[in-house]
């Protein structure tokens, strides 16, 4: 058993300014404010403990594309759990229907192990290939293709219960049939990628959409005439995924998807395999990217083709930069995420019968360690 003293901690319900954790194996068993007793085994000299972050939407890390193999998948699972992601969702980009039924069962292969050594598979996200041309993003055009029942089913098939999200454009014809398919499956639906109206975006979240990828990327941008899937969104309760790198969204923007709610925004990553890899010339989905100053675009003509961006920074950017409460930036990274796919019950709080999941941050929230069921599996910084 141990008692981890000595920092703030965010819990659900407030910040303990002195708190005690107790974790016995891997879970927390106790969460008090430190004066009201107990034994302290682990100082902490000083600084914030949040939950582990949950990453629903990455694509590599570490000079790893996880689309490349299995290992590489696993090992830019591990470079970004040295960063506070103790749970990842592997987001695949769009490719042919056969390859991303290949990568699905690599996926499978990796969150059967459960926790491991080298981190926490809890299952895949589908960036298409039901996506809209016009905002394909970073995108390969080549492999989208038109709402196909049969593709899903194969796609359904292939992740064998884990493939957890799926990112579509609502517009195309057969996409809200293809939304109830994965709504029906307990596949979390996302609207991106796409060209949708707000009431096109609305029928979405209507039949059971409730995610936005990469909020303001890649889709209609809001007007007050035409106000687009962002308002849809937020009028259906949405969660809105973010990639907060001061790159792909200003600060102002991403305090809009908050307005006084702690439900709401997901903070994540898409990060490419540039992330922790120095700036230099790579592929995402068979495209050429180039990485300057820790910019990611496509060398074909400039648009941003993922980030390099790790969950620590998306977190301590949304409280130094955007101006969020630590609460509401902590639920945005975990709590959230968790909640999203169901899985609340085990991770994403720092509560009794929980995970011992937990990022140490120092007082200027850049981390210092990462705890996950129980071990620390990063050194301490110092």
């Amino acid at each position: 058993m141990t008692i981890l003293t000595g920092a703030r901690v965010v819990t659900p319900t407030g910040v303990l300014a002195e708190g005690a954790i107790t974790v016995r194996g891997a879970t927390i068993v106790d969460v008090r404010d430190a004066g009201l007793g107990g034994h302290e085994t682990e100082a902490l000299n000083g600084g914030w403990l949040l939950p582990g972050f949950i990453d629903l939407h990455v694509h590599g890390g570490g000079g790893h594309d996880s689309a490349a193999s299995p290992g590489d998948m696993a090992a830019a699972v591990a470079y970004h759990r040295t960063h506070g992601t103790t749970r990842t969702l592997v987001s695949l980009v769009t490719a042919s229907v056969a390859d991303l039924a290949g990568q699905l069962r690599w996926v499978a292969d990796l969150a059967r192990r459960g926790p491991d050594p080298t981190g926490h598979v809890i299952g895949a996200h589908l960036e298409g290939p039901f996506l809209c041309r016009d905002r394909c993003g970073a995108q390969h055009p080549h492999h989208i293709i038109a709402p196909d029942p049969a593709a899903l089913e194969t796609l359904l098939d292939a992740g064998q219960g884990w493939a957890r999200t799926m990112t579509i454009a609502p517009e195309r014809p057969g996409a809200l049939d293809l939304i109830d398919r994965l709504v029906a499956a307990g596949v979390v639906a996302a609207v991106g990628h796409t060209e949708a109206t707000y009431d096109q975006a609305l029928a979405a979240f209507d039949r059971g959409a409730s995610l936005v990828t990469h909020a303001y990327n890649a889709m209609r941008s809001p007007h007050h005439r035409e106000p687009g899937p962002i308002p849809a969104a937020l009028d259906a309760g949405a969660a809105c995924e973010v990639i907060n790198d001061g790159v792909h969204v200003h600060p102002a923007a991403v305090r809009l998807l908050v307005d006084g709610r702690t439900d709401r925004l997901v903070l994540m990553t898409d990060a490419i395999d540039a992330a922790g890899a120095g700036d230099g010339h790579y592929v995402l989905g068979g495209q050429d990217v180039v990485v300057r100053s820790g910019q990611a675009r496509l060398a074909a003509d400039g648009t941003l083709a993922g980030s390099t961006l790790t969950m620590d920074e998306a977190v301590r950017r949304a409280i130094v930069e955007v101006g969020l409460p630590v609460q509401t930036a902590s639920a945005a990274a975990s709590a959230n995420p968790a909640r999203l796919l169901g899985i609340d019950d085990r991770c994403g709080a720092i509560a009794p019968g929980l995970d011992a999941d937990l990022v140490w941050l120092d007082e200027e929230f850049r981390l210092r360690r990462v705890m996950a069921q129980g071990r620390w599996v990063t050194p301490a910084q110092a």
